[in-house]
C-alpha cells in the first residue's frame, strides 16, 4: 500500500471513527509507533549488555517505581517549570495551585501535533512512558535507577505533607477566628 493509499484508509477510518469529533488518529498511531520504537531500544539494550532481568521486582522496588511514576509524570505534564517542554505542543490556560498549570492541547498544525500535545499534558498518558523508562533503568542501571525514583519519592512525600500543613494551617486560623 502506498503513503497516500494508507493516508487515505486512516482518514476513512477516522471520519467512520469520530464524524463529529477530530481525533487525531494519525498521531496516536505516530505515538503508539515512538513507543515501541523505545520500548524495543530498551529490550535490544538489556539483551546486548546481557543484564540479567529480574524474575519478579522487588515488592519494594515496585513500591518505589510506582510513586517515582507518579510524582515524574506529574512534574513532566502538570509542572509549572516543565511548561517550555510542553509549550510547542500546549497552550497555557491557567493555574491549578501547587505550581501546576492546566494547557490546552494545540489544534492547530498536525494530528502528530495534537497527539504528542495529548501525551504530554496528560500525566496518566504519561506514567506509561515513564514507567517504562524506570523499568528499563531498574534493569540497566538499578543503583542510579533507585537513587533517582528515591529522590522522586521524596519530593511526592513532601508534596503530601506541604499540601496537609497547608490544610492543617487553615484550620488552625480558623479556630483562631471564632
Amino acid at each position: 500500500m502506498t503513503g497516500s493509499g494508507l493516508k487515505q484508509k486512516v482518514a476513512r477510518l477516522r471520519q467512520a471513527y469520530a464524524p463529529h469529533e477530530q481525533r487525531p488518529l494519525e498521531g496516536y498511531l505516530k505515538a503508539m509507533g515512538t513507543y515501541a520504537a523505545v520500548t524495543g531500544s530498551l529490550v535490544g539494550l538489556v539483551r546486548a549488555t546481557r543484564r540479567p532481568v529480574p524474575e519478579r521486582p522487588s515488592a519494594g522496588d515496585v513500591v518505589l517505581l510506582c510513586v517515582a511514576t507518579h510524582k515524574l509524570s506529574r512534574l513532566l505534564s502538570k509542572d509549572a517549570i516543565t511548561s517550555p517542554l510542553r509549550a510547542p505542543f500546549t497552550r497555557y490556560d491557567h493555574p491549578i495551585g501547587s505550581g501546576e498549570v492546566m494547557e490546552q492541547v494545540r489544534d492547530e498544525g498536525s494530528p502528530t501535533r495534537h497527539a504528542f500535545g495529548e501525551l504530554v499534558s496528560c500525566p496518566f498518558c504519561l506514567a506509561v512512558w515513564v514507567a517504562t523508562g524506570l523499568t528499563g533503568g531498574l534493569v540497566l542501571a538499578p543503583r542510579l535507577t533507585r537513587l533517582v525514583a528515591t529522590a522522586l519519592t521524596a519530593v511526592a512525600a513532601s508534596d503530601f505533607l506541604q499540601m496537609g500543613y497547608a490544610v492543617a494551617q487553615r484550620a488552625a486560623e480558623g479556630g483562631h477566628r471564632e
